[in-house]
């Protein structure tokens, strides 16, 4: 069997004009990244904005477990598959991070032939946006420094610095580092600690921006430090958003690339689900469709991460109105949250399938919370069995949901037309009466504690003291009537990682709560997560290398 890789090297790819012209995209609205890349000009954005709006799909899962379970394969080849039913079809897509490439997965551009290519570039640098990010983001970390060591006119209190710098990377090393140190010449001595870029404010910022002179204000908005009043100092009073955004100008625009099957693909921001926001760009999305009849889109991690920021921050700035969410599982999945190790998987257990149903359960009642029907698909392996497919198939129906399999890693297109039928039959005939989960203006805590009990299924919420602090002074800086963005651990509902199916009698623990000013969210901290992940045992990055032929080999 060929590996993911193998068949993105193997395969043909358009030159990137050509796949662009398929969709009345004009040579001179691309700016090209070579033959196969190219960022979509903001003329081109400009010109498609009296376009009609395509019909919008979610992609979304249940908690992932150690078994995979294919949901960015499944949003390409669905995408793949609506085109091949004759529906003019864009997919919109995350930028895959260096982070989880060199750590635990080794790439997030799909598999098998559901692929977004070319694959390689895709991983690793693609057109350069999160290191402009990255850079972005160290900038502001590097003025704040600099004044400080300057005189600190801003009476900046040291003790009392929230800017992180950021590396595209999982280096546990740089969570809590000291900077400045080696005498007056090299800084002022302090605390300071690193996260990942795709979890920093910038990313968030980019992905939710307008426009440029957006991205500038949100930018200028962004809290560094307070000064010894306790009063916020910005990056606009460090005079940095001004270069900030000069630094993010082209990083700004959505990126094009291609499926396999020659569908054209709209990549930008990558923000995890579980730290961070979890969704591409509004930028993309929109763009996507204004090019489109259907526009197939995807949430980071599981429903209860992904899909939920999706619809609470995302939608609710960007007045999306999803018409339809997929959400996929696998029986793997389902007899992984009913107890079966991953070595037993292989085997029928209809049990375990019926045990750990109540997950994907959950996600379904989750989302119809909602207001936008959903269709749940099985990512197909060639050890289900028919005895534990028609057991889910059933229950999905009876739990108000409407059911398909998807073949797309193995068969591409072909394998997600099954699954194109079914969506189409939805969008034609179920109206989604889409609805965000809670007023922003209420409370932070009444707003976590619904996000908490609503989605995850918590009895409660428990504040440490230190988070009770950082809540008075968000409310007294009047920064309280945001939206929250919960990070939270991905494998299970709750933010115990060992919580498997759907856990009861559990409460939530919040431990630290930020305000990202410039985003527009608040940024609440659950249980044991962290900002800045580490590297596994036996990281991805030990099997990626150069072939004797100079091709690259290990990156999936």
């Amino acid at each position: 069997m060929k590996t993911d890789i193998q068949i993105a090297q193997e395969a043909t790819l358009e030159p990137i004009v050509k796949v662009a012209e398929s969709f009345g995209i004009d040579a001179d609205d691309l700016e090209l990244y070579g033959k196969y890349k190219a960022k979509l000009s903001d003329e081109l954005i400009e010109k498609t904005k009296g376009n009609p709006d395509a019909k919008l799909v979610l992609v979304t899962a249940v908690n992932p477990t150690p078994a995979g379970e294919g949901k960015t394969t499944v949003t390409i080849g669905l995408a793949q598959g609506l085109n091949k039913l004759g529906k003019k079809t864009m997919v919109a897509l995350r930028e895959p991070s260096l982070g989880p490439c060199m750590g635990i997965k080794g790439g997030a551009a799909g598999g098998g032939y559901s692929q977004v290519v070319p694959m390689e570039d895709i991983n690793l640098h693609f057109t350069g946006d999160i290191h402009a990010m990255t850079t972005a983001n160290n900038l502001l970390a590097s003025m704040i420094d600099n004044h400080i060591h300057q005189g600190n006119e801003l009476n900046i209190d040291v003790n009392n610095i929230v800017w992180k710098r950021a590396v595209d990377l999982n280096d546990r090393a740089l969570r809590s580092i000291v900077c400045g140190l080696g005498g007056r010449i090299n800084g002022v001595p302090r605390e300071e600690g690193f996260m990942i870029t795709v979890a920093s404010e910038i990313m968030a910022i980019v992905g939710l921006s307008e426009d440029i002179f957006d991205l500038k204000k949100r930018l200028g908005r962004i809290i560094a430090a307070y000064d010894k009043d306790g009063k916020p100092v910005t990056a606009k009073d460090l005079k940095a958003d001004g270069a900030m955004t000069v630094l993010l100008k082209h990083t700004l625009k959505p990126n094009l690339v291609q499926t396999l099957e020659h569908t054209p693909a709209i990549i930008h921001c990558g923000p995890f689900a579980n730290i961070a926001h979890g969704c591409n760009s509004v930028k993309a999305t929109k763009t996507a469709m204004k090019l489109s009849d259907i526009t197939v889109t995807e949430a980071g991690f599981g429903a209860d991460l992904g899909a939920e920021k999706f619809f609470d921050i995302k939608c609710r700035y960007a007045g999306l109105r999803p018409d339809a969410v997929v959400l996929v599982a696998t029986v793997r999945a389902l007899k992984y949250n009913g107890g079966v190790p991953k070595t037993e998987l292989n085997k029928e257990n209809v049990e375990a399938v019926k045990a750990g149903f109540v997950n994907l359960e959950k996600h379904i009642e989750n989302l119809q919370k909602f207001g936008v029907p959903v269709v749940v698909t099985l990512n197909n392996f060639v050890s289900d069995t028919d005895a534990e497919i028609e057991y889910i198939k059933d229950r999905c129906e009876k739990a108000g949901a409407d059911f398909a399999i998807s073949k797309v890693w193995e068969k591409g297109g072909d394998g997600g037309i099954e699954l194109g039928r079914k969506v189409l039959e939805v969008l034609e005939n179920k109206k989604s009466d889409f609805r965000t989960l809670y007023d922003e203006k209420l409370p932070i805590p009444e707003k976590i504690g619904i996000v908490c009990r609503e989605i995850y299924g918590a009895d409660g919420v428990k504040f440490t003291s230190s988070a009770k602090k950082q809540i008075a002074r968000i409310e007294a800086l009047g920064l309280d009537k945001m939206p929250v963005c919960i990070a939270k651990t991905q494998y299970s509902l709750s933010d115990n990682a060992s919580l498997l199916g759907r856990p009861k009698n559990f409460d939530i623990t919040i431990k630290e709560v930020r305000v990202s000013a410039g985003a527009g969210f608040i940024v609440a901290l659950a249980g044991d997560i962290m900002t800045m992940p580490g590297l596994p045992k036996v990281p991805s990055a030990e099997k990626i290398d150069i072939d004797e032929k100079g091709n690259i080999v290990g990156l999936f």
